[in-house]
């Protein structure tokens, strides 16, 4: 790349894949310190990279809004290089409609049918945020053993404070997309429990609907305070404790060490926390891993 390039970067969702394109970002910025990163995600998503160092501008494509007027919108740059980490039909329609050439990254979808469908190992399955390297091999960019990143505002960090105590916690993410990776709710109330005989406060984190997965008294409700400040108290956090969800992901994002609970799925899939201080407690089930992502029974 020389002079100040314009590069166009498409990862629609979801919140975990989000933040694993970081890594790349990462890369990208460090390796072109010139260069204009433009990224386009949902409109949930953006908090994530509002403060990237490395994202100069974030495109949201609006809950309801047609693809083509999003395509209106990144007609008006120049792009020297457009790179594709989603894969999807939605996004191969908006690279038809914004023109130029795209790079996408391949999926391993074969190896983890495979696995899923016969428990056989088909090759090694690399880290998701390792995978995306595949779309900027003409680039020759390398991950560099970094983890994800995440970097929470100011005002982030403001609201987190109205909600997490004043001394060390854990915090507790409940929730999953998919059923089949929540942790049952009886288990999470025995960590509250043993959290509190060991005088230590706990903060549930997630979604509206996750401060109804724990019903034990004495944890202190963060649940829908948006996804800012959510990163912000993960990052305050002493130790994060969480199901295969962006969450876990994003507590690696902000730094903060990770028991992750793997139950259907299995992290050799690609989906273990990245280059992080983590650990990976999974349930050896007979169908393991039942599903790549989870489902809903």
């Amino acid at each position: 790349m020389t002079g100040h390039p314009s590069v166009l970067v498409i990862r629609f969702g979801a919140l975990g894949d989000v933040v694993l394109t970081t890594p790349l970002l990462r890369a990208i910025g460090r390796a072109f310190p010139a260069a204009r990163i433009t990224f386009v995600t949902k409109t949930a998503w953006v908090p994530l990279l509002a403060s990237h160092p490395h994202v100069a501008r974030v495109e949201a494509l609006a809950p309801g809004e047609p693809v083509h007027a999003l395509a209106a919108r990144l007609r008006d740059t120049r792009w020297d290089h457009r790179i594709d980490l989603h894969g999807s039909l939605r996004s191969r329609v908006l690279r038809i409609l914004t023109g130029g050439r795209w790079h996408g990254w391949h999926k391993p979808r074969l190896q983890r049918a495979v696995r899923v469908w016969t428990g056989l190992a088909v090759g090694s399955v690399p880290p998701v945020a390792e995978q995306y390297f595949g779309a900027v091999g003409h680039l020759g960019l390398e991950p560099d053993g970094g983890p994800p990143m995440v970097v929470a505002t100011e005002q982030d960090a403001a609201r987190a404070a109205e909600v997490m105590p004043p001394e060390r916690f854990v915090a507790l993410a409940p929730g999953a997309a998919h059923a089949t990776k929540r942790w049952p709710g009886r288990h999470w109330d025995r960590v509250v429990e043993l959290l509190a005989h060991w005088g230590v406060p706990c903060v549930i984190v997630g979604t509206a609907e996750d401060a109804h997965r724990v019903t034990a008294r004495g944890a202190i409700t963060a649940c829908g305070v948006g996804l800012g400040a959510t990163a912000a108290l993960l990052r305050s956090a002493s130790v994060v404790i969480a199901g295969d969800s962006g969450l876990m992901h994003l507590a690696t994002a902000v730094g903060t060490p990770v028991v992750a609970l793997f139950g259907p799925t299995d992290p050799a899939l690609g989906y273990a926390p990245y280059r992080s201080a983590a650990v990976v407690l999974a349930r050896t089930l007979p169908c393991r891993p039942c599903s790549v992502y989870g489902g809903s029974h």
